[in-house]
């Protein structure tokens, strides 16, 4: 069973399940804020979850918008909580961790808005992040692959193999490896190893290449991915050529997170957190405010969107964006958002 949240999050938590009682003079609107995918499949698992949300707070006003490619945009969703009255917005990163779009593009978006809005309060929660409730949805989804196997494979024999997004943030890609670790000593695998879809490496490839050498009976490859897309197929395009070039070793594919009810929670617990000021993202390893090795030039860039060339054009089936950007982002940490002429949350 589940374990309740308690204390402030849990009473803001159920706040939000409910209308709002804190301030009559204030009314809450939830953003949801979206990568946006020229997949029309991710977009549309996307604005699934945004219904789920909207299910959860029924007398809030909730909207949803995409930093690329797919609409409505960002702008679209925050224009239509003020015409629908919002005082206070609550947007949140529908994103797992904090690399170039959670700590630049998407709060240049909303700080933007906030600037241009300077009566209403607009407020950035942070990322979804290392989350014991996704571990659990990160669980399930493993156990879906294993229970969908033709035959049973001891764990001591198995192989994880955790795949990442990939981003030029080391701090972002090393989560992987964190996630990949907890299931590994959680779920009881021989061996855990984690590989990226892109931007960096080990590419999944590859990884597999060295993961069936290690003489383990099963390898699942399970994406660490909340959508599907052009990436999380190419991943699963990679786990099917290592099961026909090592026809030895069982390949199992699992699902990704996608609609989990605990995925659910967890954005719920974003929203819930901003509320009790639990905004803050990890800085301690942050390659914008830490003279990160390899990465010393970034730190103190300024924080800025990288995105208006492909706002809003639209879903076009198998044409995907690997969005392999080597330029590098600003970051600032404006979580909190500042006053107008401070939007860069210095």
């Amino acid at each position: 069973m589940i374990a309740s949240p308690s204390g402030p999050a849990a009473a803001v938590t159920d706040s939000l399940a409910a209308p709002l009682l804190a301030s009559e003079r204030e009314r809450l609107g939830v953003m949801i804020c979206g990568h946006g995918s020229r997949d029309a499949a991710a977009v549309a698992e996307f604005n699934h979850l945004a219904a789920r949300l909207r299910e959860r707070w029924p007398e809030h006003a909730v909207e949803s918008g995409f930093l690329e490619f797919a609409r409505p945009i960002i702008r679209d969703g925050l224009d239509a909580l003020k015409a629908a009255g919002a005082t206070r917005i609550l947007a949140v990163p529908g994103m797992l961790f904090a690399a170039g779009h959670v700590k630049n593009d998407l709060p240049w978006e909303v700080n933007s808005f906030a600037a241009a809005n300077p009566d209403l309060t607009v407020t950035f929660g942070r990322e979804l992040g290392i989350d014991p409730k996704l571990l659990k949805a990160a669980r399930a989804r493993i156990e879906e692959a294993e229970a969908a196997a033709p035959a049973t494979v001891d764990r001591a024999e198995t192989l994880l193999m955790v795949v990442g997004r990939g981003t030029n943030d080391p701090d972002a890609n090393s989560n992987i490896s964190k996630v990949a670790r907890m299931l590994w000593e959680g779920m009881g695998f021989g061996w855990a190893e984690v590989s990226f879809s892109g931007v960096t490496t080990p590419l999944v490839d590859a990884g597999l290449r060295q993961a069936v050498r290690l003489g383990y009976r099963r390898v699942i490859v399970f994406p660490y991915f909340l959508f599907t897309g052009i990436l999380v197929r190419r991943i699963y395009d990679w786990a099917d050529q290592a099961a026909a070039a090592f026809p030895h070793v069982e390949v199992l594919k699992a699902p990704y997170l996608n609609d989990h009810p605990l995925v659910i929670d967890s954005f719920v617990d974003r929203v819930a957190g901003i509320l009790t000021g639990e905004t803050a993202m990890n800085c301690q390893l942050c390659k914008y405010r830490e003279q990160v090795i390899g990465f010393e030039e970034s730190v103190g860039a300024a924080q800025a969107g990288h995105h208006h060339h492909v706002r809003g054009i639209g879903t076009h089936g198998e044409h995907g964006h690997d969005h392999h950007h080597h330029h590098h982002h600003g970051h600032d940490h404006a979580h909190d958002h500042a006053p107008p002429g401070q939007e860069d949350g210095r």
